[in-house]
């Protein structure tokens, strides 16, 4: 609000001219905003799928009806479904929904209500723990078998 002019102002208080500011210049894109005109893949480099944590919750309430002989083996082996799960929905083009959990656990040998031994969960083992072993799971599965099970 102004004062009048007759109001005495401190010098302190006094408003004081501003110095015209040229506009930003446009900054160049960052380097981890950029993509490139390929993507790469191949082993090792997994196929992004929307949505793919999804396949976790699926995967989890798909592994809770089979009986496990050492219950600890469970979460290893609902991460390995979830995995192949992602892998063959993002092959589709499309986030993971039950199907592509049902087709993984078919292509495991996992068959709902039969219990899953210690030889069968062996290969499941260090999953959860190790992001090179679940590249190699996950790559130890041809894309065609995957998507030739739709």
């Amino acid at each position: 609000m102004t004062q009048p002019v007759f109001v005495p102002v401190p010098a302190a208080g006094a408003v004081r001219p501003t110095t015209p500011v040229a506009p930003p210049v446009p900054a160049r894109p960052k380097v981890g905003l950029q993509r490139g005109p390929h993507r790469t893949g191949g082993p090792q480099h997994g196929t992004p799928a929307p949505g793919a944590g999804f396949a976790l919750t699926l995967a989890a309430r798909a592994v809770a009806a089979l009986d496990f002989e050492h219950e600890h083996d469970s979460h290893e082996v609902a991460l390995g479904v979830a995995l192949l799960a992602a892998k063959r929905a993002s092959l589709i083009g499309r986030g993971p929904n039950l199907d592509d959990v049902r087709t993984a656990m078919s292509v495991l040998g996992l068959v709902p209500g039969e219990s899953v031994s210690d030889a069968v969960a062996q290969p499941f083992r260090g999953l959860g723990h190790s992001y090179v072993r679940q590249r190699a799971f996950v790559d130890a599965v041809s894309a065609e078998r995957l998507v030739a099970l739709a």
